[in-house]
């Protein structure tokens, strides 16, 4: 059996799972939580829920092959550590594999959650096949996972990929610590970023948004509300991921002229606004990049769907006996 720990900045999730008869990895049970406990009393109840899952499914620790810990960057997976990730804060040098083993008595293995999803993407997902791959997460915060010539790669300081902090703008949403990053324009939160300063710029000259009554309403403002209005027609909104789609366009024609990577998978948002996004984010790219890099690489959405975190977490876990 496998145990695995998914945690994000906006909920986490504590999976079991086991090996298929067919070599796939398969969901046994899964609790989800919101992230909304300071850090130690959040990883408290991350732990008892899995105790109470062993608990219910009659399983014995030593029966666990491993315990898989995802999470949002920057983290040290060699030492163990969780490096006050933008979307954690307060999560600062935190040892969750020291206290994951002291707790469990099992070997656990801890890596970033773009990579983990990038590959559990290459072993079970739109990658199977597929040599050099850019796994981006594209939801709360976002992350790459690199997959080059069929081996995950993250760097001497375990920090490859961090994308999100490329700066895209002089100016612009915030994200990542830093106004006009990639994460800025391309997370949830910079979505609804956004969407606020739209919102605001129709209110105050008097006109009507779909997704934001008022100014009092601007801080309610989410990317999943400004998604059900530009699937219904909202001008406003539609703009909103017209904005997200041209700079996801120009930062995946740097990647795809830096890498020339086969495929670029991307998570989360884009597998629920696709349509929203591709028709410019795909023109852009075949403005920006270069010809021949763009026509080798494919661009999907996360095979595994909405299960990529937790399957990633218990990739994790499988090889976590390996190390």
């Amino acid at each position: 059996m496998l145990l695995g720990f998914d945690i994000g900045g906006t909920k986490c999730a504590v999976i079991l799972g086991k090996v298929a008869a067919d070599g796939e990895i398969a969901i046994v049970d899964k609790q989800a939580m919101p992230t909304n406990k300071p850090v130690y009393e959040m990883i408290e109840l991350l732990f008892t829920t899995a105790e109470e899952l062993l608990l219910q499914h009659n399983i014995q620790r030593q029966q666990l092959h491993g315990i898989g810990i995802s999470c949002g960057g920057p983290l040290s997976s060699k030492k163990g550590l969780i490096l006050s990730p933008p979307n954690l804060i307060g999560w600062d040098e935190v040892p969750i594999v020291k206290m994951a083993e002291e707790r469990f008595k099992i070997k656990t293995l801890l890596q970033n959650d773009a990579n983990a999803c990038a590959v559990a993407e290459w072993k079970y997902g739109a990658g199977k096949g597929v040599d050099n791959l850019i796994f981006l997460t594209f939801g709360t915060g976002m992350g790459a996972g690199l997959i080059l010539d069929g081996r995950l790669y993250s760097g001497p300081s375990d920090l490859a990929g961090e994308v999100g902090h490329i700066r895209l703008a002089d100016m612009g949403p915030v994200g990542f610590g830093k106004a006009g990053s990639f994460e800025g324009y391309c997370s949830g939160g910079g979505i609804a970023q956004i969407g606020q300063i739209k919102a605001r710029e129709k209110l105050q000259v008097g006109e009507q948004v779909s997704f934001c009554k008022s100014i009092d309403e601007l801080s309610a403002i989410t990317a999943k509300s400004i998604a059900d209005a530009a699937f219904n027609g909202d001008p406003v909104a539609i703009e909103v991921y017209k904005i997200c789609a041209e700079y996801l366009g120009r930062a995946l024609a740097l990647l795809i002229d830096i890498l020339n990577p086969e495929m670029i998978v991307l998570g989360s948002i884009y597998g629920r606004a696709r349509q929203l996004l591709e028709p410019v984010m795909v023109e852009v790219i075949k403005r920006e990049a270069y010809k021949e890099s763009v026509s080798t690489c494919r661009i999907v959405p996360a095979g595994l769907s909405e299960n990529i975190g937790d399957i990633a977490a218990l990739s994790l876990a499988l090889i976590s006996k390996g190390q």
